[in-house]
């Protein structure tokens, strides 16, 4: 955070709580001053040469406005807790490039992370088994490659996007549609704590006591693209949140990868429609390598994930789900035994049975 004197950090703060005065109207009101405290101060006939609403300036002098910045400068003086400003050395410059890039970031862990290299990984919050495997596969690959793996800490793909750069002892950002004093979803408070502690970062734009909004989270998704150098859509339908952060992430030049699956499962829809569109098809880790713009192979140290395994029953399972009686017609085989050798790969972690299904996990 630049050195700043308390009075002009508590008139940013104040600032940025002001209901209607979003990032680009924010970033015309600092410009046009000397100094946030300035046009915390001007009357508000300035702000309407701006062209900014009086509704935008009424609530500025109010007590709940100063309430909740002295909250937020209570939560800065705890350890871990830091504020990224627009005009900070230490802004990430690939988020700075967006028009409409955050005039203040919320971050609790290490704010450095949001210089690193980082991949995107976003998807259906109802994943398949198969996606959620190729989600943590995807992360743990790219995270002990030194890639940061950032996602939005919503359930399904991107909680194991998380959890899988955690596994490898990997750094990962998840940026939020919520304050980072109401973090949702609750289900994921320990995944949070545990990002946190592994050397990763929470972040968001929002103010910190900023509840679950549903039209948040699309807003929020901009940051995710935006810091990264490319986004991972790993499953989804065609209706999924993940599509607008692949269709921003292109707005703003960043590679979009996407993950076939089968065209019987619903879940692979949005993927193939983004791949009809232009996205890279992705079957491994080394597709996004040599589609990165600026990477050099040599430079990262990449664990590849296994190759899939030849089992017949394996082979069919990545194609699609299946029935054991489907199976057992496929391979033309007792049904006994096709029984029999699921249970052996059941245990074994390499196939699970979902709604009378069977589907194939990733290695």
């Amino acid at each position: 955070m630049p050195a700043i004197s308390p009075a002009e950090l508590e008139a940013r703060l104040r600032l940025h709580l002001l209901p209607e005065l979003g990032p680009r109207r924010l970033h015309k009101l600092l410009s046009a001053f000397p100094d946030a405290a300035s046009a915390l101060s001007a009357p508000a006939a300035a702000w309407r040469v701006l062209g900014l609403p009086a509704s935008c300036a009424e609530p500025r002098r109010s007590s709940a406005i100063r309430e909740r910045a002295a909250l937020a400068l209570t939560w800065l003086e705890q350890p871990g807790h830091q504020l990224l400003m627009w005009d900070d050395p230490g802004y990430p410059a690939l988020l700075a490039e967006l028009p409409d890039a955050p005039p203040l970031l919320f971050v609790e862990g290490d704010p450095s992370l949001l210089e690193r290299p980082q991949l995107a990984m976003v998807g259906s919050r109802r994943a398949s088994r198969p996606g959620l495997d190729n989600a943590m596969a995807f992360a743990r690959s790219l995270a002990a490659g030194g890639f940061v793996i950032t996602s939005g800490l919503a359930l399904g793909i991107d909680g194991a996007a998380h959890q899988g750069a955690l596994d490898v002892n990997g750094k990962t950002i998840a940026v939020l549609g919520t304050g980072l004093q109401q973090l949702y979803p609750r289900r994921h408070l320990g995944l949070a704590a545990r990002i946190v502690e592994g050397g990763g970062a929470l972040v968001s734009e929002l103010p910190l006591d900023c509840a679950p909004h549903a039209s948040n989270f699309p807003r929020r998704n901009r940051i995710i693209s935006g810091l990264a150098l490319g986004v991972l859509v790993v499953e989804a339908s065609p209706s999924s949140g993940s599509l607008i952060t692949a269709r921003l992430a292109a707005e703003q030049g960043r590679e979009v990868y996407a993950i076939p699956g089968s065209i019987h499962h619903p879940g692979a829809r949005g993927c193939h429609q983004l791949i009809r569109q232009g996205a890279a098809l992705v079957e491994g880790v080394d597709d996004i390598l040599q589609a990165l713009q600026g990477w050099h192979r040599s430079s990262l140290t990449v664990q590849l994930p296994p190759e899939r395994p030849t089992h017949p029953l394996l082979v069919q399972l990545h194609a699609a789900p299946m029935t054991s009686e489907t199976l057992a017609a496929a391979l033309t085989q007792p049904l006994a035994q096709v029984l029999a050798e699921l249970t052996e790969l059941e245990i074994e972690g390499l196939v699970a049975c979902e709604n009378g299904l069977w589907v194939a996990r990733a290695g």
